[in-house]
This record gives structure tokens, C-alpha cells and sequence, in this order.
């Protein structure tokens, strides 16, 4: 026991540095750094190796090569760093290795989750009769919703999924917007609909769906919209399309990763009228709440489609529609809803208001000095995305590559309409306004030094 203890100590600890280094550590590691990787490179031992040696190794070798994605000029992939709140559950979740499959097997998962699922409907103001699983990211929970949505058409065909499978069964047809994320995708793919199944749906300049150009739809139908495009930030226009598409019979699911937060605050709202008419949502905790990764939600308003369709229940673990393994893919799982509750606990309304106000008008600092600049800013900041884009698709891409070499920021590249872009994603609890007037030196510096070697050549 006491080795053990020893072991956990020096974990927080070297944990404890690490987090203290993030305001200043690299954001991307140097080669130095990834070269230092090499040490993994060991043959798997005869005999069992010290604990401690093993952790030693992890911080000495791996730490200077994370990205320091818990840090302040993060940008990437509307990712946000660990709440200290969300972080401490985390590893005290770990310390109880709990199995949180039902209420036997972890009473205070079961309890506590059910309070988180509680509070999501609230904050993000969804029908409160709606289920809600924990699972580990919009692509499983993307799956769960989409297979709940794909059992409960077929039912009301008269088929009986469970019974007779998928062969000879009501054709369905899904329609997705053209710039709809590859989860989704991914997530039809698993379930079983092809491409001659996927019908896209044209979308206007900024990305969103265009109703007046929406395939037709029937009570055969899965629609999938977006809250939160992936690189501009914008919103489907949900009143119009999902009354066309409810009045057909049809099933709405909203992939909502990280825009459903828009939800919970005054000022962004209105960009989510409409959402609340939908059948089934997805959204992420690592993202926009800023809790530690995998965390994530599938939301279903028909609480009984969703645990019929991922029903996991045997002889020896039955649990009621509320069991998370009733909700989610995962049978044997961790509480992945208690860093959510205790995210939301720490922030409270205000707090979660206030992160999502902060980023907005970040994003929009960025934009506009930015444009000053002679940068071209492609989206119209509706949220907390800025696409951007440089004098050509070389500059464009030589600029990202440059930041990442420099160790100051990170965020990542895209195709925006055929041209290279990079995409600067403000989702950060540490991210500060000085933060962003960094951010904005260092790429007005190098779009500078970009002009001059253009110049010179």
C-alpha cells in the first residue's frame, strides 16, 4: 500500500508541474523533443520494471512532446482546455475505478450522472423529458442518435429491427448538407447507408443548409443539421427546415459539437432558434465546456428509442432506461458525466455564459485586426471560429507551418471552397485577451516576413 501511495504522490506531482508549465511551455515540441520519443522504443521486458521507472519515463521522454493542448494559445480543433474542476473529478474517478455500467455496480456514478444529465437539458434548455448518454465523443454519441433515429422509422413501417435485421427492411435515405463533418458520415457508414443512401443538400455562402434547395424528405427520412459548422462557426437555419421536415414525418438529428453551447448565453442564442424542435442532438464536453477528453453527449427526446436502440441488458445486469449502458455504446464504461457535472458546478449559468461571451469576442478581435492586416477573413465570426486565409495557398500554408515551428501557437490548416485556410479556433478557459494580441503580433510578423521574401525573390 505504501508503494502505492508513493506512486500516486509522485504522479500529482509531476502532473502538478506540468500543469504549472503550460502558460509557457511550448505549444508545439520542438524536434529535439520528438526525437526524445525514440526512448519508448524498448523491447518488452522479461522481467516486470520499476512503476516509478515507468512514470519517470512517461514524464521525462513524453511531456516535452505533448502539445500543450491544456494551455492558453491553443487553437486547434475547438478544443478547450481542462476546467481544474472538470481535471480534479477526473482523477479521483480514476482513483475510485468504478465501473459505472448501472446503479449496482457504482451507485454514486449513477446518482451523480443522473444530476449532470439534468443540468445539460437545463443549460441547454432541450426538451427535459430527452435522455441523455455520456459517451466519448460526437462520433459514438453521433451513432447511438442516428441508430435511434434509424430503429425508431423503421417501427413506425411496421418492421422489427431487433427481430428482423436489417435485410428486406424500408429503404431509409438520410440528407446531409454538403459541408456536413465526417463523424456523421463516419457514423452512417458504421450503420450501415451508402452514399446512393446520403442525399447532400446545398448550402448557401456561408455554409449553412439552403432550404429552398433541401431534397425532399418523407416519414422515411433521417435529416442531419449543423450547429456549429466545422470551419466557419454558422448555424443551419432550423425553424424552416425542421418544420418541413417534422411535418413529413421525418427524424432531425443536430450535430451540435461544440455551437450547442451558443444555447447558454443571451447573446449568442438566437443562433440556435429552432434547435429545440429537433428529435436528437450531439455535443462534446472537451470542447466548448472544457472538460478533460473523451467526454461527450447523445441527447434524444424520445428517452425510450435511444435505450431500445442501445438496450445492453442480461441476466446478470439489468438496469432501468436510465442505466448510461442503456444510453451509449459502452457496456463496461467509466462516468464520463461526472467531469461534466462538476464543470457545470464549478461555472454555474454565469460561468458558462461568460466563456462562451469571452471566446465570441475574442474571435471577433482576431477577425477584425486580422483584416487590418490585409488577411482574408472568409467567415462572418459567428461564433468562435475565424477562417483565414493569407495572399495565396502557399503563404497561406507557410504561415501555419511557421507558427507550429515556432512553438508560440497552434491551430490547424483546411479547404475552404477549393483554397487553403487555417482555421483559429478560440475555445479555451486560460486562453487571456493577451493571449490573442500575441496570436495577432505573431501571424502579422510573419504574414510581414511572407511579403518581404516575395519581394526579394
Amino acid at each position: 500500500m505504501q508503494d502505492e501511495l508513493e506512486l500516486m504522490a509522485d504522479a500529482d506531482a509531476r502532473a502538478a508541474r506540468y500543469i504549472g508549465s503550460v502558460q509557457t511551455r511550448r505549444v508545439f515540441p520542438d524536434q529535439e523533443a520528438l526525437d526524445g520519443l525514440g526512448r519508448f522504443s524498448e523491447d518488452l521486458p522479461k522481467e516486470g520494471r520499476p512503476p516509478a521507472e515507468g512514470l519517470a519515463l512517461l514524464d521525462d521522454a513524453g511531456s516535452p512532446a505533448t502539445v500543450t493542448s491544456n494551455g492558453p494559445r491553443y487553437f486547434g480543433f475547438v478544443v478547450g482546455a481542462a476546467l481544474p474542476a472538470a481535471a480534479a473529478a477526473d482523477r479521483l474517478i480514476g482513483a475510485w475505478d468504478q465501473g459505472a455500467t448501472l446503479a449496482m455496480t457504482s451507485p454514486v456514478s449513477a446518482k451523480v450522472e443522473e444530476v449532470a444529465a439534468q443540468w445539460i437539458l437545463e443549460i441547454l434548455d432541450l426538451p427535459r423529458e430527452s435522455a441523455v448518454g455520456f459517451g466519448t465523443s460526437a462520433t459514438a454519441c453521433g451513432i447511438t442518435c442516428l441508430a435511434a433515429a434509424r430503429r425508431s422509422l423503421l417501427k413506425k413501417h411496421g418492421w422489427n429491427l431487433d427481430e428482423d435485421g436489417l435485410i428486406g427492411a424500408p429503404a431509409l435515405k438520410v440528407v446531409v448538407s454538403e459541408k456536413i463533418h465526417i463523424v456523421v458520415l463516419k457514423a452512417l457508414r458504421i450503420l450501415g447507408f451508402g452514399k446512393k443512401d446520403i442525399l447532400l443538400a446545398p448550402v448557401d455562402a456561408f455554409g449553412r443548409v439552403d432550404p429552398a434547395r433541401l431534397p425532399v424528405v418523407d416519414d422515411k427520412t433521417i435529416v442531419c443539421l449543423q450547429a456549429g459548422e466545422v470551419n466557419t462557426g454558422e448555424f443551419d437555419p432550423f425553424p424552416e427546415i425542421i418544420s418541413t421536415a417534422k411535418a413529413a414525418g421525418a427524424w432531425v438529428h443536430v450535430d451540435g459539437a461544440f455551437g450547442l453551447w451558443a444555447r447558454a448565453s443571451a447573446p449568442s442564442r438566437h443562433l440556435t432558434e429552432g434547435i429545440e424542435l429537433a428529435d436528437s442532438w450531439t455535443t462534446d464536453g472537451h470542447k466548448w465546456l472544457n472538460t478533460p477528453y473523451d467526454s461527450a453527449m447523445a441527447i434524444c427526446r424520445d428517452a425510450d428509442a435511444l435505450a431500445e436502440a442501445m438496450n445492453s441488458d442480461a441476466i446478470y445486469a439489468s438496469g432501468s432506461k436510465k442505466a448510461q449502458k442503456n444510453l451509449t455504446l459502452e457496456f463496461s464504461r467509466r462516468a464520463r458525466g461526472i467531469p461534466v457535472w462538476a464543470a457545470l458546478r464549478a461555472l454555474g449559468r454565469t460561468g458558462v455564459a461568460e466563456l462562451v461571451e469571452r471566446h465570441i469576442a475574442q474571435a471577433k478581435r482576431l477577425a477584425t485586426e486580422l483584416e487590418a492586416a490585409g488577411f482574408e477573413i472568409l467567415n462572418r465570426v459567428a461564433l468562435n471560429q475565424v477562417l483565414v486565409r493569407a495572399s495565396s495557398d502557399q503563404t497561406t500554408n507557410w504561415i501555419r507551418s511557421e507558427v507550429e515551428r515556432s512553438g508560440e501557437a497552434w491551430f490547424g490548416g483546411t479547404i475552404w471552397n477549393g483554397r487553403a485556410a487555417f482555421r483559429l479556433s478560440v475555445s479555451s478557459w486560460r486562453t487571456t485577451d493577451d493571449d490573442i494580441g500575441r496570436l495577432i503580433a505573431l501571424l502579422i510578423r510573419l504574414q510581414g516576413q511572407a511579403r518581404r521574401e516575395e519581394v526579394s525573390q
